[in-house]
């Protein structure tokens, strides 16, 4: 009778949880790949089923292919940066004796209080070619009737642009994560360091780095798939995919074909292989930073 009740209980602990999961994550889910087979427009009781023709389609259409070049090129550049940044800042605020170190950590902290459109409207702001803030410091030291540089507007420059936005965004975030990580690291591994002669760079490569190696694997995996919506959120906030698809990434791309261009069935074929893509991508992250754990 124990047996049977203590069954009952785990049951209706967990029924709730994997029917929201069921709802929310598997069938839509399902309905993404099961959408991807049929040409539709989204609104239409009309479907069409197809087959494969949309993911033949999309094998052919190179504004995917760009989009897809972008969305690598912000998950290298912004995921190498930010962690380079957070871990350098962390053990900076961590282990040097500087003044003010609550109030550095409280303005690091502030993006991740913001909203991300609120972010994509602040460097929309200072990226403006007219009056942006950017562009009056670069004024300073060259002609004053030099052309403005066109953060949002040159199709060469753009993509630097969205990547900044998004760099400015995480690095508080992870930072105060790795914080709290080399906290937990005994001072006395540090002494012992000093005293064999290992100064602060080779201690931080070392031997802080190794120590909190979990956590920096866990938050790059973590980090590079948020990147894929987190990347759609700003670029449709800041360019909306311009200028002529310059910044276009996954997301915005398969949000405009299965809501703009009134083709809901390719658009959930982009969703397909994002999740295809995700999933393998997560794979790999997880295979190349797989460390024998180092316990003190």
């Amino acid at each position: 009778m124990k047996k049977s009740s203590k069954s009952i209980f785990l049951f209706l602990c967990v029924a709730p949880s994997f029917l929201l999961f069921l709802v929310f994550m598997m069938i839509p889910t399902f309905n993404i790949f099961r959408m991807s087979l049929y040409k539709w427009g989204g609104y239409s009781p009309d479907k069409t089923f197809v087959g494969f023709d949309n993911f033949v389609k999309l094998s052919k259409d190179m504004k995917f292919f760009q989009s897809f070049e972008n969305t690598i090129f912000l998950i290298v550049i912004v995921s190498l940066i930010t962690f380079t940044m957070a871990l350098v800042f962390a053990a900076i605020l961590t282990r040097e004796n500087l003044i003010g170190q609550n109030f550095f950590r409280v303005v690091f902290y502030i993006p991740n209080i913001l909203s991300i459109v609120i972010i994509s409207a602040i460097f929309s702001a200072i990226l403006d070619s007219k009056n942006g803030l950017l562009n009056s410091i670069l004024n300073l030291f060259r002609d004053q009737n030099a052309e403005p540089v066109y953060w949002l507007g040159d199709q060469k420059i753009v993509i630097y642009s969205i990547a900044m936005a998004m760099i400015w965004q995480a690095v508080g975030y992870y930072m105060v994560m790795y914080m709290a990580s080399m906290a937990s690291v005994p001072e006395s591994v540090y002494e012992s360091a000093s005293l064999e002669g290992a100064g602060k760079i080779y201690q931080f490569f070392h031997l802080t780095i190794p120590l909190i190696w979990t956590n920096i694997r866990t938050t790059l995996t973590f980090f590079i798939i948020s990147n894929i919506n987190l990347s759609f959120t700003i670029v449709k906030a800041m360019t909306g995919g311009g200028p002529d698809g310059s910044t276009e990434v996954f997301l915005s791309y398969m949000y405009k074909q299965a809501y703009t261009n009134s083709s809901y069935g390719y658009g959930m074929a982009i969703g397909v292989v994002v999740f295809l893509f995700s999933f393998a991508l997560s794979g790999i992250v997880s295979f190349v930073t797989k460390r024998e754990p180092i316990e003190l």
